[in-house]
């Protein structure tokens, strides 16, 4: 083993991950925000232990002073996705993207591996900016379904248990396993549209919800008690009977009685 300063040596791919993670979060934020339909559900991310580097660089006999190449998962990003479909669209959301290259792809979703393990892994170099200039790092981005990341958090958690030697039992179950969470992934595919409808129905409400709160609480900000107060129990009646169109006309009532109190302010 050389004699390099490890800690040092990870700083430039915890950076890497700090920043991948917001880049990636920043993308599903605004994709909801424009009332487009993210494909992202959520981004995780970390740098590799010191000894899983170790293992993997004697593994592959990868020479120490070769890691920072040889070795293109130090640092991992790892986007969920609720279905398959989905799996393409971020892929190609990351290759539109200008501040990283992809270097190259592995698709174990149509070619999954013995295993049964399926994932789409987009190697990725990702210039950081240093205080001796910018330095490109590799970065391994995972991209999986839920029920493709529940299986393979279980077959990891099983592979570092028995040191990657799995009993011919645990395989066999394993790859049952895999073929049910596949199976579950067809199966919200052919209800996508339903699932997707749904979901957006539900952020709407949720969001007219938001907004009509919010604004009542404005008026009350405007000393605009009296009015603030039968916009409350107006609300309180509209959703008891579940009336998103009452509540989208509500809000539009109390935009005009905020332009009024705008108005009036003398402030």
């Amino acid at each position: 083993m050389d004699g390099r300063d490890w800690n040092k040596f990870l700083l430039p791919y915890q950076q890497a991950v700090e920043e991948l993670k917001v880049k990636f979060k920043g993308l599903r934020t605004e994709l909801k925000a424009r009332d487009e339909y993210a494909p992202i559900e959520f981004v995780t991310g970390r740098v590799k232990r010191i000894s899983s580097i170790l293992e993997k660089a004697k593994r592959l006999s990868v020479p120490m002073d070769k890691i920072e190449t040889g070795i293109e998962d130090i640092a991992g990003i790892r986007i969920m996705c609720q279905f398959v479909e989905d799996i393409s669209r971020v892929a190609d959301l990351i290759r539109m993207r200008k501040d990283m290259i992809v270097v190259y792809e592995k698709d174990y979703v149509t070619h999954y591996k013995d295993s049964g393990y399926r994932s789409y892994h987009i190697i990725v170099e990702y210039p950081i900016q240093t205080s001796i200039g910018s330095m490109p790092v590799l970065a391994e981005i995972q991209i999986r379904t839920l029920a493709m990341n529940f299986w393979a958090t279980i077959e990891h958690s099983l592979n570092y248990k028995y040191r990657e030697k799995l009993p011919e039992h645990v395989k066999e179950r394993l790859f049952k396993a895999a073929e049910a969470a596949f199976l579950l992934d067809t199966e919200m595919s052919n209800i996508r549209q339903e699932i997707v409808d749904a979901q957006q129905e539900f952020e709407g409400k949720s969001g007219i919800v938001r907004k009509v709160l919010n604004d009542i609480q404005s008026l009350y900000f405007f000393r605009r008690v009296r009015e603030a107060a039968q916009f409350q129990l107006k609300f309180n009646e509209l959703w008891e009977q579940e009336d998103v169109w009452g509540l989208t006309e509500l809000s539009a009532e109390i935009q005009e009685a905020l332009v009024r109190a705008d108005k009036g302010n003398p402030y």
